[in-house]
């Protein structure tokens, strides 16, 4: 049976992970073994906080809406409320980027959200008692 060499590939391997590396602090951008470590650590990190930048861009979006809604005398809540009733399929995104680009647009759309309120604030939607 013919030996088999690796050390060209274990090269190759540790080279990989010590370029990724550069920029950490200390050991982690010169050791095989702390970089590994900590690449590990950054790509978990990494892959964490692109799902959690999602929920973070929705709250400030939801922000925006409500102090945009405030100023307006109608809550986020009700507004949202509103436009599921009047039917207005506007995302929360686009809805943060109307009420600070535009802002007569949005007390249009305010407008339309309370116009189909139920006058009853305990009624489920749809059904005005």
């Amino acid at each position: 049976m013919a030996r088999v060499k690796r050390a060209v590939n274990a090269q190759k391997k540790r080279r990989t992970i010590l370029k990724a590396s550069r920029g950490y602090r200390g050991q982690r951008s010169r050791l095989y073994r702390k970089a590994k470590e900590q690449q590990l650590r950054s790509l978990n990190y990494a892959y964490r906080d692109r799902r959690a930048r999602k929920g973070e861009f929705r709250k400030l979006w939801i922000s925006r809406i409500n102090a945009a809604a405030r100023a307006n005398d109608i809550t986020y809540n009700r507004l949202i409320q509103g436009l599921k009733c009047a039917g207005v399929e506007v995302d929360r995104k686009n809805l943060a980027e109307i009420a600070v680009s535009d802002p007569a647009a949005f007390t249009a759309l305010v407008g339309v959200a309370r116009t189909a309120l139920p006058d009853d604030v305990n009624a489920p939607s749809g059904e005005a008692a």
